[in-house]
């Protein structure tokens, strides 16, 4: 569409407002009355023809007409065209405009389109692309991550098992550049290990990962604010970079993730498709070199392969990696019981006796178990695997009764003598047995709670075949109870149960299991004799 043309009193005007008092396009459009377009129109010509203000002496008003409006070529005549892929390329280098790329395009050919012209052709071009190569990426600036949805079968050599194995795709936006790899799940350490093995095959780390709303990246999806997993938000943070969601029901936002998960499904997985692979590592060396392939091969539209695109645009503007691996840890939400203590995983860490009651949150590694409220850490463990066992800082403990008036092993003890006589002793024997009252706590509430299925008398019974038996844990009453050996307690004695302040169960000493003892949970046979 041709430019409006203005007076040259107006054209002069526009130029001398511009450089003289550097006033914006609105001003200047407010000042002479005219449309923002055509100003800025007129200041594209102006520079694309090196005219400034004050004008050169000796240029007079017909030099400036056909300095701004060059002669349209004859009619057949061909006009040089831009490589628009080449234009296209360019527009995704941070502060680059397409203003600045027709002012470029002119300098170099003259009579070349002008810039309406220039603009509507180059969205002409632009149109004929993919949709995920439409969208416009910033080089550097985000990496699209997510799961094929095909699967490899990999086979065990020695069983003939076959497991699935997951593929992760990620794609850098600017160049369309692709890292896959398969892996065993797509759970959370699989997840956090393809990103950093993803960061090392591209040399650095983009400014933002853009993933699809999978578990392991994003807890809680929300249009507004997902709520993401914290072991992903730490990597992030070591990284240095930041993670925005696709947001839910969006394909536009993961387009370009879903387009590379094609891709590697066609050009990729379809030619893997009639080996059998016997290892994971197999699989990854077969998808690494065809990856290769993939990457150096020339787009259809852009003429240029993804490796070029790389070199050229997102390798100079990623960041830097870290100086040191990422510490993987995972986290999850406790409650400390009123033992002082949170279970891991079937391990038992103390916490500081006033936080008994609240959820706090726990990050743990292979190496160490850290234990914070409000954000604040109060509490390191080193990491064990034992379950059913204790690890207790004794500062954690409370130091007497009266600063732990809610829950004591006196109260305890008195709520199991409601019971009978044999449930408070079996009681007083488990907590007897723990460096800290407290660590028995648990065993006997769970005790305690047996006899609202099973009801008070067999409980009692249960606790008194216990005693005799030195068998002092949860499972091991539950064991009696379910086997029904209490009740043959009850048929084979007539005579009243003996006080349970007998001296056979005073202290922790008498009912530690000696050499070769054990109990009656670690007797399977013993409630078939």
């Amino acid at each position: 569409m041709a430019a409006k043309r203005l007076s040259m009193r107006k054209t002069l005007e526009v130029l001398r407002l511009r450089h003289e008092f550097g006033l914006s396009q609105r001003d200047i459009a407010k000042s002479c009355s005219i449309g923002r377009t055509t100003v800025r129109d007129y200041l594209s010509r102006a520079s694309a023809a090196g005219l400034t203000w004050p004008l050169p002496l000796g240029l007079d008003e017909a030099a400036v007409e056909r300095l701004l409006f060059p002669p349209t070529p004859l009619p057949g005549a061909k006009r040089p065209l831009p490589d628009w892929g080449e234009i296209h390329t360019e527009l995704r280098r941070k502060g680059v405009t397409l203003e600045l790329l027709w002012e470029e395009y002119k300098s170099v050919y003259p009579e070349g389109y002008q810039y309406s012209r220039f603009c509507e052709l180059y969205r002409g071009w632009r149109g004929l692309l993919q949709l995920w190569m439409r969208q416009e990426h910033r080089a550097g600036e985000k990496l699209f991550v997510d799961y094929a949805g095909q699967t490899v079968d990999v086979v065990n050599p020695k069983t003939g098992e076959v497991s699935d194995a997951q593929i992760f795709v990620a794609v850098l936006g600017a160049s369309s550049y692709t890292y896959c790899e398969g892996t065993w799940s797509q759970g959370l350490p699989d997840w956090i290990g393809s990103h950093e093995r993803a960061f090392l095959f591209f040399g650095g780390v983009p400014e933002l990962l853009i993933p699809d709303n999978l578990k392991s990246g994003v807890i809680k999806a929300c249009r507004y604010e997902p709520e993401l997993n914290p072991t992903y938000q730490d990597l992030a943070l070591h990284y240095n970079t930041a993670v925005i969601p696709a947001r839910v029901r969006k394909p536009k936002d993961k387009a370009k993730v879903e387009s590379g998960v094609l891709v590697v499904e066609r050009w990729i997985l379809a030619r893997l498709r009639k080996r059998t692979f016997f290892s994971l590592d197999e699989l990854n060396m077969a998808i690494r070199g065809l990856l290769r392939e993939l990457n150096q091969r020339p787009m259809q539209k852009l003429k240029r392969s993804r490796r070029e695109l790389f070199e050229k645009l997102d390798r100079p503007a990623l960041k830097s990696l870290p100086l040191i691996p990422f510490p993987y840890a995972e986290w999850k939400k406790a409650k400390v019981n009123i033992d002082c203590h949170l279970e891991l995983e079937g391990h038992y860490y103390s916490a500081p006796y006033q936080l008994v009651g609240k959820r706090l949150d726990v990050r743990y590694s292979a190496r160490i178990v850290e234990i914070f409220h409000r954000g604040k850490r109060v509490a390191s463990h080193k990491r064990n695997f034992k379950k059913g066992l204790h690890t207790t800082i004794d500062e954690h403990m409370p130091r007497a009764h009266r600063e732990y008036l809610k829950w004591t092993p006196e109260r305890l003890l008195n709520w199991a003598a409601k019971t009978g006589p044999a449930c408070e002793g079996l009681a007083r024997v488990i907590m007897n047995s723990r460096a800290h009252p407290q660590q028995g706590f648990r065993s006997v509430l769970g005790i305690m709670s047996l006899g609202n299925t099973y009801g008070d008398e067999r409980l009692e019974s249960a606790c008194q075949k216990a005693l005799e038996i030195k068998a002092r844990s949860l499972k091991s009453v539950k064991s009696i109870l379910k086997n029904g050996l209490d009740q043959k307690v009850q048929k084979q004695s007539s005579q009243p149960m003996l006080p349970i302040n007998h001296h056979n169960i005073r202290g922790k000493d008498y009912y530690a299991p000696g050499e070769g003892e054990m109990s009656l949970a670690d007797q399977p046979d013993h409630g078939k004799a």
